[in-house]
């Protein structure tokens, strides 16, 4: 293994070790990259992350004790700047946005190319955020407009424009109605959502997806 210290060090946290051995043998294979410690557990890898100082870590997320999702912020307290690329068989809403909320760089699901996971680490290290073609669908469905709003087309169009800022006289100019009708919408939106104010309204539809 070429000790270069130019070389990107990566670290692999995988319980099956055919999947952690294949792991490092390519990384080791690609010029410019070393792995410096490759685990089976997260229980075993916090011994010794911090004497390491990988700067990717590949991590899975089925692991025996504590598994990657859990351990996930606790890698991220102990290396605050260290990329972490998750890497699993699952593809589901849940462990998605429980890993990207605590902090990975990264979601690629086990059958991505090898020559991907070396694209992926390069990526992370330029500011990116690689995923496989199926997360980067739930990533993007999830700021889709929620479809059970209680809010109808023109009410939704309204508090979107009074979240903009938009005063009612603007309102009503841009969506062609009168001021009485905005303030109807706007009368109807406050008690659809159970709120009393613009701020609460506005906080309500963003938090639910209506807007």
């Amino acid at each position: 293994m070429n000790p270069a210290t130019n070389n990107i060090h990566v670290a692999i946290i995988e319980d099956d070790s055919m999947i952690r051995e294949s792991y490092t043998y390519l990384i080791n294979n690609e010029a410019g990259f070393e792995v410096v410690g490759a685990y089976k557990s997260y229980e075993e890898a916090a011994k010794h992350l911090l004497n390491i100082k990988p700067e990717v870590l590949l991590l899975d997320v089925e692991l025996p004790g504590i598994n990657g999702i859990e351990a996930l912020p606790k890698i991220k307290k102990l290396i605050p700047h260290l990329h972490v690329i998750i890497l699993t068989v699952y593809e589901n809403n849940e462990s998605v946005f429980h890993a990207l909320t605590n902090g990975a760089s990264g979601y690629l699901t086990k059958n991505t190319s090898s020559a991907k996971i070396v694209e992926a680490i390069k990526e992370v290290l330029d500011g990116g955020a690689p995923m496989s073609a199926g997360v980067a669908r739930l990533v993007i469905n999830s700021f889709q407009r929620n479809q059970n709003s209680p809010l109808s087309k023109r009410e939704t169009e309204v508090l979107e424009n009074v979240s903009l800022g938009k005063s009612r006289r603007r309102i009503a100019d841009e969506l062609f109605i009168d001021m009485e009708t905005v303030k109807t919408h706007i009368k109807n939106i406050y008690q659809k959502l159970d709120v009393h104010s613009k701020a609460d309204a506005i906080k309500t539809a963003k938090e639910n997806k209506f807007i």
